[in-house]
């Protein structure tokens, strides 16, 4: 079941850098992100900790976070890299938590 549905708005993103700080602004990351994927996927691992603050948003344990990824397309095309390692560590988050006998807590929709 999902509880929270957010929308990453991509057309900002044209290289790395940019893509930690549409993801830290549209999640509300914590002011000491790390603008890096490590700190990317810490950040993500927690939706279902609200009192961890890595995100503005949250959802009970057991339940998927929703990320619609708008202008996939484009975005691919755009920053190829970027996108790859985008999915790569979505799919890092949630093979980390399944690892430790947790539920995934990831869901990406491609737009």
């Amino acid at each position: 079941m999902v509880l929270q549905r957010v929308r990453l708005q991509t057309r900002a993103i044209t290289d790395e850098q940019s893509f930690h700080r549409v993801f830290a602004e549209t999640m509300g990351f914590p002011a000491f992100y790390g603008h890096n994927m490590n700190a990317w996927i810490d950040c993500m691992s927690y939706l279902d900790d609200a009192g961890a603050g890595m995100s503005r948003f949250s959802v009970t344990p057991g339940e998927l976070f929703q990320l619609e990824v708008a202008d996939t397309e484009d975005f691919q095309r755009r920053v190829p890299q970027v996108f790859q390692a985008f999915v790569e560590c979505a799919a890092f988050v949630n093979r980390r938590r399944t690892d430790a006998g947790e539920p995934s807590v990831l869901s990406l929709v491609f737009l």
